[in-house]
């Protein structure tokens, strides 16, 4: 691959809005045209390495564990004890090792549409996706919302590790795919789903929180701070049909976990849904 010393990577999702983020590169590590999108690995001076999906930010070495924990364990230490986990996208594998962490899962399943995009990140990108040969994880190569609809009351746990809504994964934040991963979940069950930024995107936020609170008795949003993504703000819907994210989250089972944990911790999992005026009133969600 050629060197890209002198060349900057230049972020296009929010470009049309006037607003991006630039990112020093050191070399292309590989790019490839898969039938649903370009992939591109990024050797990046501060970040370390960087994978790239349609010229879109998918995540960096050095902050992906903000992203990756709290999508996952938010949820995780919400519910009880679970035991059969699907994540939707997530190809590179860092919200399945966050998964695994947790002893009660006897299944992890990854339905991934885009196969290429875990065959690159298992060759450049092993500190997030080796757990993806781990006996208890099933990657299924498919479309995540026709998934989820073959496989109702089966799920304790989804996570929507999804890209933003443009392209196959548009689906993934409509209505329609939200009561499909409701019927999906069992007794119990929990889901959340990457929901962009309060800052720049407000109106998927309001959108998404409105259909959580449509379908699910206990609807929130949360979010964490990831530095290379748009406004290094990024939120999650939460879903759930039984359990509080704030009453129900399981401390002593958090503590256990904390040395394998970077970002989330139990001051984090609450202060998480603790959120700013203006999107507060906007999704009108109380605790």
């Amino acid at each position: 691959m050629p060197e890209l010393s002198n060349l900057w990577f230049e972020e296009n999702f929010e470009f049309e809005l006037g607003r991006t983020i630039k990112i020093k590169i050191e070399k292309m590590i590989e790019q490839f045209d898969s039938p649903f999108q370009r992939i591109e690995v990024y050797q990046t001076r501060p970040f370390g390495r960087m994978l790239v999906l349609d010229g879109v930010i998918m995540c960096t070495e050095w902050d992906e564990h903000a992203y990756h924990e709290m999508l996952t364990h938010v949820p995780m230490f919400t519910h009880p004890g679970p035991e059969k986990v699907l994540v939707v996208g997530g190809g590179d594998g860092g919200t399945i090792r966050e998964v695994l962490k947790h002893p009660t899962v006897k299944e992890a399943f990854l339905c991934e549409i885009d196969e290429h995009v875990i065959r690159l990140s298992q060759k450049h990108l092993p500190a997030l996706a080796s757990s993806l040969d781990d006996p208890r994880v099933k990657i299924v190569y498919e479309d995540g919302a026709k998934f989820v609809k073959g496989h109702k009351n089966y799920f304790d746990i989804i996570l929507i590790d999804s890209s933003d809504p443009i392209g196959p994964a548009t689906v993934l934040f409509s209505e329609e795919f939200y009561s499909s991963m409701r019927d999906s979940l069992r007794e119990g069950g929990i889901a959340a789903t990457q929901s962009e930024s309060f800052f720049y995107h407000g109106d998927i936020v309001q959108k998404l929180t409105g259909y959580a609170k449509k379908l699910f008795p206990i609807p929130g949003y949360y979010f964490t701070v990831v530095p290379t993504y748009p406004s290094g703000i990024i939120g999650f819907t939460f879903c759930s049909k039984k359990y509080h994210p704030l009453k129900d989250v399981d401390e002593k089972r958090i503590a256990a976990l904390q040395p394998m944990l970077q970002y989330y911790n139990y001051a984090i999992h609450r202060g998480a849904f603790a959120l700013p005026s203006f999107i507060a009133s906007r999704i009108d969600i109380q605790y």
